[in-house]
């Protein structure tokens, strides 16, 4: 994987390409941690870590290990939507960062997968894409 820019504190442009590995992390929007919720911590956490970028992906339906389902077309079953929280960098910072989950995922569940970066680019702003 090369990377460019600076990636010591989080703070600096590092863009990405070629072979990455994707974390994906699939929990409820009610999930707190410290009276936050979970999937913020995690983006956090992520940029403090100097990981290249996380996104959040708020789900309409699903079900986990309980197999009740969840949907925003029920009032009474939308409390717990389903969340993505979704982190691409090294296959080395992403394994690096799982530990910092331990303790913030109690009900969820924590994916990898192998990707190819082919297009990572800064907005005006540092903003990634």
């Amino acid at each position: 994987m090369a990377t460019e820019g600076s990636d010591n504190d989080g703070g600096g442009e590092r863009l990405l390409s070629g072979a990455a590995l994707r974390m994906t992390v699939l929990l409820g929007e009610s999930d707190r941690w410290h009276h936050k919720p979970v999937y913020t911590e995690i983006v956090h956490r992520a940029q403090r870590a100097g990981l290249a970028g996380a996104s959040v992906f708020h789900g309409i339906e699903g079900f986990g290990s309980s197999s009740l389902i969840h949907t925003s077309r029920l009032l009474s079953l939308s409390e717990d939507l389903p969340v993505a929280v979704v982190v691409v960098d090294t296959e080395e910072r992403i394994r690096g960062f799982l530990p910092e989950l331990d303790e913030l995922v109690g009900a969820g569940l924590v994916v990898l997968d192998a990707c190819e970066v082919v297009r990572h680019t800064a907005q005006a702003g540092g903003a990634a894409t």
